[in-house]
């Protein structure tokens, strides 16, 4: 049974970077919400509370039994986790005269604690609490503090408990990585030993134990996550994988028949489906990004129920969901989650459609889906790929969707991305795209007036797209690709070049 640190999620926003430091390590971590708490049986060595954005004192604040958890396993609470230990065991949480927030020194470091072992003073750490705590029970020990923060971490004593009142899983937190390490390493005892090949040898076996004979079908993107998960079902059950690559007529230039021919080299089992009418026709007289999102949600799961009927027995559909999905699809609060969008490949299928749900990838970050892709011997220049939308340009031009505002797209987008290619920027950006805006502006084209469509251009930094920055591209780039597009494609007067970063935007318009 592979050895886990669980990761017991109360709303934060950096909650999913915790789970990622915590991987970097080579030591698998699984996020739960805290109202939906797993078995903790002997596969799991330790346990972090995350933060939160309420405070221990609402009435309404998260609440855990931790007596399955206190005392039994090493426990590390982060911030909000760090307050809860302490006022639920008889400390003195209360709000703080002024919001402490951001770059912090460590003015105080026990150097005898696990915990801080090989964390410097002044070390910088960051805060973000509106509450303090202000006293610790009897039998806990003060083992770091700010020069601010009497109580920036603590140690329960007799027990393999801590609490911080920093957060070690940012980046800004400078030797937060090492800190992680002492709790997992050093005090959970975890072997560091999940590392992609053995995630790819493992799902293959597990594929192979709970598919047998079975037939899947697998809708294929031509991205980086469906594309791996079809490696690993192909390597369980070989020819029962059956892959569906649609073409819905919202794919980049020439992009269908180019993926199509590098999945049948994989020497996979494909079956290229031209839909391209369908998706048009389900997406006309839709403006709004969620209605346009959902109908072409169901009009692929439409298709993969006409295409899963023309294979015999066929049992599951495979898909290539991956961890921040799911995540941003399940309540850490117990009410109904803020949707920022719809994922179509997370909630399950209708009732119509008989068929078991299979994700290989379900627990990967996107950066670990590209290393597990690479031990498995995909080529590059398919895990190198930016990720593109499911929904694909449709949430790229915005308003209504129609054959010819595709084809202005899809001719902008493939010099942009060309672009990038041949000045060797490509790999420099983590997603590019083109935006077709819902506006028209005044040109002036020869001695005509023209009044023709305004276009985006995006390109953002990434490590999984949970956070983005736009990518600095030189200018001389930037006014060649302006020039080319205007000049090239029909319908086009003016490029703009998108220098918003998530938050607060999102990387996609739409």
């Amino acid at each position: 049974m592979q050895e886990k640190i669980i990761i017991i999620d109360f709303g934060s926003q950096y909650t999913q970077l915790i789970g990622r430091r915590v991987r970097e390590l080579n030591i698998y971590s699984e996020i739960h919400p805290f109202h939906h708490i797993p078995k903790i049986d002997s596969s799991v060595k330790g346990v972090i509370l995350s933060g939160s954005p309420f405070s221990v004192l609402d009435e309404n604040a998260p609440q855990l039994d931790l007596d399955e958890i206190k005392s039994k396993l090493p426990l590390l609470g982060v911030c909000y986790g760090a307050q809860m230990l302490s006022h639920s065991f008889g400390g003195r949480v209360e709000p703080s005269d002024t919001r402490e927030y951001g770059r912090a020194n460590l003015s105080f470091v026990d150097s005898n604690s696990a915990l801080m072992q090989n964390v410097p003073m002044r070390s910088q750490v960051w805060m973000s609490h509106g509450d303090t705590i202000q006293t610790v029970p009897d039998n806990y020990d003060l083992i770091a503090s700010t020069d601010d923060v009497k109580v920036a971490a603590f140690h329960i004593k007799g027990e393999d408990t801590y609490g911080i009142q920093f957060h070690p899983e940012v980046y800004h937190s400078t030797d937060g990585l090492e800190l992680l390490k002492n709790f997992v390493v050093n005090i959970c005892g975890c072997k560091q030993d999940w590392t992609p090949a053995a995630f790819a040898e493992e799902t293959i076996a597990s594929l192979k134990d709970t598919l047998k004979d079975d037939k899947v079908v697998l809708g294929l993107s031509g991205g980086v996550d469906s594309s791996v998960a079809a490696i690993l079902l192909h390597k369980a059950i070989g020819k029962n994988l059956y892959c569906i690559f649609v073409d819905n007529g919202l794919l980049r230039k020439n992009e269908f028949e180019s993926v199509l021919h590098q999945y049948e080299d994989l020497g996979l089992n494909i079956k290229g489906v031209d839909a391209k009418s369908r998706f048009l026709e389900a997406l006309k007289d839709k403006e709004d990004p969620e209605l346009k999102r959902k109908a072409i949600g169901n009009t692929f799961i439409d298709v993969f129920d006409d295409e899963a009927h023309e294979i015999k027995d066929v049992k599951w559909l495979g898909q290539g969901t991956i961890y921040p999905d799911v995540i941003e699809s399940v309540s850490a609060t117990g009410g109904p989650s803020a949707t920022i969008k719809s994922h179509h490949n997370v909630g399950g299928l209708p009732d119509y459609m008989k068929l078991k749900v299979i994700e290989p990838l379900r627990l990967l970050f996107k950066d670990e889906v590209r290393r597990v892709g690479k031990s498995l011997g995909l080529p590059n220049d398919l895990l190198g790929r930016h990720p593109f939308p499911g929904p694909g340009l449709a949430i790229r031009i915005l308003g209504e969707v129609s054959a010819e505002r595709v084809r202005i797209l899809q001719e902008v987008d493939h010099i942009f991305i060309q672009g990038l290619k041949d000045e060797g920027l490509y790999d420099d950006v983590w997603q590019a795209g083109a935006i077709l805006l819902p506006v028209n502006s005044v040109g002036v084209m020869g001695d005509e007036r023209t009044y023709e469509n305004a276009v985006a251009l995006r390109a953002v930094s990434s490590t999984d797209g949970m956070t983005a920055d736009w990518c600095h591209l030189p200018y001389e780039f930037l006014a060649k690709t302006s020039n080319k597009i205007i000049n090239k494609v029909r319908g086009v007067n003016r490029v703009v070049y998108d220098i918003s970063s998530k938050p607060p935007a999102t990387i996609e318009w739409e």
